[in-house]
């Protein structure tokens, strides 16, 4: 992980010292990204604008483009408009759905493209010359930890699941993983696709189903929200925790105000998109090859280092 770390930052550095002389022609980077439909991704748009207006200021022999897509499919339209009359250099893409994403982007890797992949990973790995993620096991294994400390290693769950992605799967895989052997049993686990409104609803029907219910994972903080207001609106004391994971900054306040159902969390910063455009870049003028995959560390953010964790101005 450690070793991961230098390497982001070793390319970020090369990019900011590399000579502009290194590029003939101008390189363009397109950034393909889903819109700002929740929380998380809104703070992706942020700092992936933020990359491409600094990169394209400091060098001008680079083009970085950034495009926003409501859907899979409008995604699909979009790297069909990015790469329509010009040659991409270098795809940086966080998928809306990998299996939708797969086939379109193994396209552009055909036509010679570098491809770099961001949190959600693509259904094929060997598309992704670089890959780009948190540690999504860790996230699911982490909080299934700190339940099994606080219940005792016994009680009744229930799950809300993102979309069908490679980081739900592996979110989920390190939580289960870590229950098993435990007496925590799961009542019911389903999609809420990373939505706060569908989360609201998801909750009131596992609060009208189940009438013993000691804890909550919702593997998003933008879900996590609206558990808990469903569960404020249910007048229900059973539920001791409610967790969830990113790191939004307002999760992050629970936290260091001790919330008693909130009382710690897990980061996954959006952050990351600015890191692969920048390792990216540097693949392509700074003399300094990148591939593989980076994963970020996941630790479990308590009272004691919430506040390393907390940036109140940030969109997230």
């Amino acid at each position: 992980m450690f070793k991961s770390k230098l390497i982001a930052a070793a390319a970020i550095g090369t990019v900011l010292v590399a000579s502009h002389a290194f590029a003939a022609d101008k390189k363009v980077v397109a950034v393909s990204i889903p819109a700002a439909d929740h929380g998380w991704t809104a703070g992706v748009v942020y700092h992936a604008q933020a990359a491409a207006k600094e990169i394209n200021a400091a060098f001008p022999d680079v083009e970085v483009v950034v495009k926003t897509s409501p859907s899979a499919t409008a995604q699909v339209s979009a790297l069909e408009d990015l790469s329509a009359g010009r040659k991409l250099d270098a795809l940086v893409i966080l998928p809306y759905s990998s299996e939708e994403l797969t086939t379109p982007v193994k396209a552009v890797k055909d036509a010679g493209t570098f491809i770099t992949v961001v949190d959600r990973g693509l259904s094929d790995a060997s598309i992704q010359d670089l890959y780009l993620a948190g540690d999504n096991i860790a996230v699911g294994r982490n909080t299934a930890k700190y339940m099994i400390d606080k219940l005792g290693g016994k009680g009744n769950l229930v799950v809300l699941r993102g979309i069908p992605t490679v980081i739900d799967d592996e979110r989920i895989k390190g939580f289960n993983d870590a229950i098993q052997g435990t007496e925590l049993k799961v009542l019911d686990i389903q999609y809420a696709n990373w939505n706060s409104d569908e989360a609201f609803k998801l909750m009131q029907d596992y609060l009208a189903k189940y009438p013993q219910i000691d804890a909550v994972w919702a593997n998003d903080d933008d879900m996590l929200l609206g558990v808990l207001e469903a569960v404020k609106e249910s007048g229900r004391k059973d539920i001791k925790l409610a967790l969830g994971g990113n790191g939004m900054k307002d999760i992050v306040k629970k936290v260091i105000d001790g919330d008693a159902m909130t009382p710690v969390e897990t980061p996954y910063p959006p952050a990351m998109i600015k890191t692969a455009i920048y390792m990216t870049v540097a693949n392509l003028i700074g003399q300094a090859p990148v591939r593989g995959t980076v994963k970020l560390d996941a630790p479990l953010i308590t009272q004691e280092n919430a506040q390393e964790y907390y940036f109140p101005d940030s969109p997230f």
